[in-house]
């Protein structure tokens, strides 16, 4: 689904951005992290009371993995394959067993 997801992402954005370089994708996703932030400490200070800050995190979210998608098209790493495979490393870890580096 994601490998999916990356195609369209690239064919959109070629088509949109057609030679855009590869880090303004990445500083989208950055300012994506920073309104995912703001909506949770706005959420969790209780302020701000008539934005809708669940919805405004979904949105972060889900922005930044098309921001990531573009990313990663432009640099030519497929994201599913990397994903799959960093998260096979990365389950492997017990940080309760091993506090040192979670594997040993």
């Amino acid at each position: 689904m994601l490998r999916q997801i990356q195609q369209e992402v690239k064919e959109w954005s070629l088509k949109n951005f057609e030679n855009q370089q590869s880090w303004k994708p990445l500083l989208g996703a950055v300012e994506e992290i920073g309104e995912l932030s703001h909506a949770h400490l706005k959420a969790s200070q209780g302020i701000r009371t008539h934005e809708n800050h669940d919805d405004d995190k979904k949105d972060a979210l889900a922005d930044i993995i098309i921001y990531l998608c573009d990313y990663a098209s432009r640099e030519g790493i497929n994201l599913e394959q990397e994903l799959i495979k960093t998260w096979n490393e990365v389950k492997q870890r017990d940080w309760k067993k091993n506090k040192k580096n979670g594997i040993e």
